[in-house]
């Protein structure tokens, strides 16, 4: 039985290609760029972009399962054609291609981000509506619009589930990711304040494994919460201090002048074109609801997110081991 994954060179497609790998299945893994961190695995590679349908026929041909985690994630408020582009025309692509290859099973990656978090003092579960409306970054918009049209797909026929992770880090996030980078930043002396804010965090490998489940599990048109554990970063800060030695910051920032100077920090880092991690898509996260059940997918796939703690000395081990630290773990 043939596995396709699309986006496999990314930080949860790595993960998950690795899973499905030691689970003895035939994977072929589809990516636009960068295949190098797959050498070795024993995938077949297949160069694929979603935005592309000419090139999805021959990247699904003889699939029984399709995992698409092909997408683009933005901390800006102006990048709505290029999420558009991918997040949601590369979805609509990618059911289409299903459609015409038979394939049995779609497992869709969205977002935690899709999900309306609101009242913040309710838990959030499957039951919360996606998010519509301008007020909203362009990011989350994309990924609730393209999770709708996964819905209307499934009540269209197709057979498929989706997952939505929280905060996802790990090892093998060679970019690195938004969270990866401030991890590193913190961790080389690099962040001159902490942020008075947190976030549900998540193992990739969790990840991997729970839509693993789902993809074995769950009826079509099951949709599962994949999160973890909120930590706020001065949690992280203490935990990144024991295990690496670095000296961690001890200010603070609160939130109102957090969001003062983010647009300061933005325009910093596009002059200097680096990535920018503190914006006030990424502010507003840091300041959502913090209770984000996981509740249906234990109860219906046994998933089983692991402690904060291990994932934080894991990926940090693996930073280490791939040269990114400056300092040595303890």
């Amino acid at each position: 039985m043939t596995v396709v994954v699309t986006g496999a060179s990314g930080h949860i497609g790595l993960n998950l290609v690795r899973a499905l790998v030691a689970e003895k299945r035939s994977v072929r893994a589809v990516v636009h760029h960068n295949h190098q961190v797959l050498d070795g695995l024993g995938v077949e590679i297949v160069t694929g972009d979603v935005t592309d349908m000419a090139s999805l026929p021959r990247a699904l041909e003889g699939a029984d399962v399709v995992y698409h985690l092909a997408g683009v994630i933005s901390l800006l408020r102006n990048e709505w054609p290029l999420v558009e582009k991918i997040n949601i025309q590369g979805t609509r692509n990618v059911i289409e291609a299903c459609r015409s290859s038979h394939v049995k099973r779609l497992v869709h990656f969205s977002s935690i981000h899709a999900i309306n978090p609101e009242p913040l003092d309710v838990p959030v579960d499957e039951n919360h509506p996606l998010i519509q409306g301008h007020r909203y970054p362009p990011y989350d918009l994309s990924k609730a619009e393209a999770q709708r049209e996964i819905r209307k797909a499934v009540a269209a026929g197709l057979n498929a589930v989706v997952v939505n992770p929280t905060g996802v880090f790990g090892p093998y996030d060679y970019q690195p990711s938004f969270f990866g980078t401030a991890l590193l930043m913190m961790a080389n002396g690099q962040m001159p304040a902490l942020i008075d804010g947190g976030f549900d965090w998540v193992d990739a490998r969790d990840v991997a494994q729970g839509a693993i489940l789902a993809e074995q599990k769950a009826p079509s048109g099951s949709e599962y919460l994949l999160s973890g554990h909120w930590v706020s970063m001065r949690e992280i800060g203490a935990v990144m201090q024991e295990i690496s030695g670095s000296s961690i910051p001890g200010f603070v920032c609160p939130m109102p002048v957090a969001r003062f100077g983010a647009p300061f920090v933005t325009a910093y880092s596009r002059i200097f074109k680096k990535r920018p991690i503190f914006t006030s898509v990424s502010l507003n996260a840091l300041r959502s609801n913090r209770n984000i059940s996981h509740e249906k997918a234990t109860r219906e796939l046994g998933y089983q997110p692991r402690p904060f703690k291990e994932t934080l000395t894991d990926t940090m081990k693996w930073f280490a081991q791939n040269g990114n630290l400056k300092c040595r773990l303890k």
